[in-house]
């Protein structure tokens, strides 16, 4: 369901700051399928996720508790 990682700038800004990561999704994907997903693929604990669809494309902004530092999760995807 993940398809992909966002490596904007400021998708890189939101990981140091807010301690969210942002995905490209599927456009079906619905939040708790998401949470689900992301909780399993990188053993991490979700608090919120935020979608958005814009120009036929949905993301997703998930923020990650604080004892799973997002930075991590992203330098293991290769983002950072």
């Amino acid at each position: 369901m993940l398809l992909k990682p966002i490596t904007s700038e400021k998708a890189v800004k939101m990981i140091e700051l807010d301690n969210t990561l942002l995905f490209e999704m599927e456009r079906q994907a619905r939040k708790p399928e998401i949470k689900k997903e992301v909780e399993k693929v990188f053993n991490v604990k979700v608090i919120k996720i935020r979608t958005m669809i814009n120009q036929n494309k949905k993301y997703a902004y998930v923020r990650l508790a604080k004892e799973n530092p997002a930075i991590d999760v992203a330098t293991k995807l290769g983002m950072i």
